[in-house]
């Protein structure tokens, strides 16, 4: 007798546990079902950029003068690590300044001749711009100025529009106008958190790209390191290499300009290996180039070698960038062009900017916001339109020649520009007997720090798909064009990225035992299935018209599949775990009604488990919850398989 009370006493104590169980996780559903609508894509929107020009956030108790200045912060970073700048400081970066504009000098020179422009529109682009990052950028040691890439994407795609050899004032006016479309759009990227659009380059398409544009940069240079006159426009390997040897047979060769570029490569060279071999002489593979230039010029000066073949720089126009306002053709029959090269090289100057930025903010421990560098880029950009300098950004060697000389902050760029517009003022005519080949050497020095072989490997043992990514854009720029291999690098980075979207995978989940976690049983043989229930989650971060219907073939295939195996326990509840779901559109409403019927149609329950705020929000304004019934939404899946082994125990 006293058993069966004992017996009667236990089962009660474990219906009141039930009953609150089921309590508790009633009020736990009904948390999901009362949250808050999300905000408005307007509301997203003004926040966005909020955030961007008001980094602090919370002015609506600031004075109005407050406001102010946390706007101009955010605008000008200069403004507040300003207030801290010391001597001391100072002293580190006249002396990284210093070092920086003696590589810069030559490298700017010769990347113009790169980009089909007069020498000292690549000084102009190391005065101006630097000038405008200093007060606007973020990074403490990023160095700007022209650089190789961008220089050979406007030489590949502005001559398309304008020969320069039979029209200079029309190419240049273009390549003005290419710049101010490329600030504008860096601008806006910024300024709307746009950072996105960059990523579309993926690293692996990045390493692959950069180590193709070397080889067709190093290939270019050929035209001055053998003195030809008449050299091909195109820009793959194949087209270059026949001008090299159609000049061999119809013109005459001047050895002079291949042994004093070939001399001088290999000075420049051996200077680098002894630098990275010894970091206490980083400034000698920094002065290096100018050095070159210095000793080569005066040896063609003394020795009238420009008589005997050497092709040399001429005099070119020195001074203060003069204004480029009323170059820019905006009514040009090819603006539509323009604007396109505007964007391809804003992409890309982005990449590298943002690469080498963060890559050197991570050794010293701090953040970099890229949507505030795209913000600079683009400033500086504009304006350096509008004061005859073509395409800035950040450049890989110059940035490392700054880190390693002790820069503290921007105001080596300030150094570095100052120093820069001395040059142009003074020393331009000094510069008329530099031979060409010195600056043909100096940039393919430059370019072994852009075939990253080892970081190719890598991506090869990592994920294979990524090589491919890397390996076809690395061809498409050496044997077809820079388009060519830009597009080939966003056509397959997209493929995979709708190939993940709209055939994404759905999982069986199980219970791990002597946990209350749930996880792929492919992935966790031990873990176990729940009796009468089906747990399936979905791997996709949207339910959308691009995957909806895929999905819900895949799920139901996977129903039908599992209730085969399962002769002796009939599956009466599939519970769909959406952890991973963040937004769902009205054909994915559709495709969960559809899988919801046929759920029904089987005597199935279907039971939603962990949906996003977005999802909830959604499911509820569709009235897809009142078809379903609030007592099948749950907030975790734990809450789902108890809810579902209740109503179990009920019935």
């Amino acid at each position: 007798m006293g058993s069966l009370v004992n017996e009667s006493f236990s089962i009660e104590l474990q219906q009141l546990d039930a009953a609150s169980t089921d309590t508790a996780r009633k009020e736990r559903t009904q948390w999901l079902l009362t949250s808050p609508n999300p905000p408005s894509l307007c509301h997203e929107l003004i926040n966005t950029v909020k955030e961007t020009v008001l980094p602090h956030g919370k002015t609506t108790k600031q004075s109005r003068k407050g406001a102010f200045f946390s706007f101009m912060q955010g605008l000008f970073p200069i403004l507040k690590w300003g207030r801290n700048y010391k001597a001391t400081k100072f002293k580190h970066d006249l002396m990284a300044g210093l070092t920086l504009a003696s590589l810069c000098i030559p490298q700017s020179i010769g990347y113009a001749n790169l980009a089909k422009l007069d020498p000292q529109y690549g000084l102009y682009t190391s005065v101006v711009p630097p000038l405008i990052y200093a007060v606007m950028g973020s990074s403490r040691e990023i160095a700007i100025g022209p650089v190789a890439v961008v220089s050979l994407l406007l030489s590949a795609m502005v001559p398309k529009l304008v020969d320069p050899a039979v029209d200079s004032i029309a190419y240049r006016n273009l390549v003005f106008t290419a710049t101010f479309f490329t600030g504008a759009f860096q601008a806006v990227f910024g300024l709307f958190r746009l950072g996105f659009l960059v990523d579309f380059l993926s690293h692996a398409a990045i390493v692959g790209f950069m180590g193709g544009a070397a080889i067709v940069i190093g290939l270019q240079q050929l035209k001055g390191l053998l003195g030809i006159n008449h050299f091909t426009t195109q820009t793959d390997v194949v087209s270059v290499l026949e001008a090299v040897f159609r000049s061999f047979n119809k013109e005459p060769w001047f050895p002079l300009n291949f042994i004093i570029g070939c001399s001088f490569l290999v000075f420049i060279l051996i200077t680098r290996f002894i630098g990275k071999r010894n970091k206490k002489m980083f400034w000698l593979p920094a002065m290096a180039p100018l050095a070159s230039v210095i000793l080569s010029t005066l040896i063609v000066y003394l020795t009238n070698a420009d008589q005997h073949g050497v092709k040399i720089v001429k005099h070119f126009k020195g001074g203060h960038p003069p204004s480029s306002v009323h170059q820019l053709q905006f009514k040009d029959p090819h603006i539509g062009e323009v604007a396109k090269i505007g964007l391809i090289c804003a992409i890309v100057a982005l990449t590298e900017a943002i690469a080498v930025g963060r890559s050197f903010a991570s050794i010293k421990g701090y953040h970099l916001d890229g949507n505030k560098e795209m913000t600079a880029m683009g400033c500086m950009n504009l304006v350096g339109s509008l004061t005859s300098c073509y395409i800035a950004t950040g450049s890989f060697s110059r940035t490392a020649v700054n880190f390693s000389a002790g820069s503290e902050t921007v105001v080596s760029n300030i150094v570095m520009a100052i120093t820069v517009l001395l040059s142009l003022e003074l020393l331009t005519k000094l510069l008329y007997y530099t031979p060409l080949a010195i600056l043909a050497s100096i940039i393919i020095s430059a370019l072994p720090g852009l075939i990253d072989i080892n970081e190719a490997c890598h991506i090869w043992k990592v994920d294979k798909t990524d090589f491919i990514i890397c390996i076809a854009t690395f061809f498409g720029v050496l044997f077809g064009s820079v388009e060519i291999g830009l597009l080939i690098a966003v056509g397959i980075s997209f493929g995979k990225i709708i190939v993940d979207t709209i055939r994404p995978s759905v999982e069986l989940q199980g219970r791990l035992p002597g946990t209350y976690t749930f996880c792929d049983i492919t992935q966790f043989p031990v873990a176990t299935e729940t009796p009468g229930i089906l747990i399936i989650r979905v791997n996709n971060a949207s339910l959308c018209f691009a995957n909806a219907n895929f999905i819900r073939q895949r799920i139901l295939r996977l129903v039908k599949h599992t209730s085969e195996g399962h002769i002796k326990e009939k599956i009466n509840v599939l519970v769909l775990d959406m952890s991973n779901v963040m937004n769902v559109d009205t054909s994915g409403i559709v495709a969960l009604e559809e899988l919801y019927r046929e759920l029904i149609s089987q005597g199935m329950q279907l039971g939603i488990a962990s949906p996003s705020w977005k999802v909830i929000n959604k499911l509820k304004a569709a009235n897809f919850l009142d078809k379903l019934g609030k007592g099948w939404i749950f907030l975790t899946v734990g809450d789902a398989v108890d809810g579902c082994l209740t109503s179990k125990m009920d019935v």
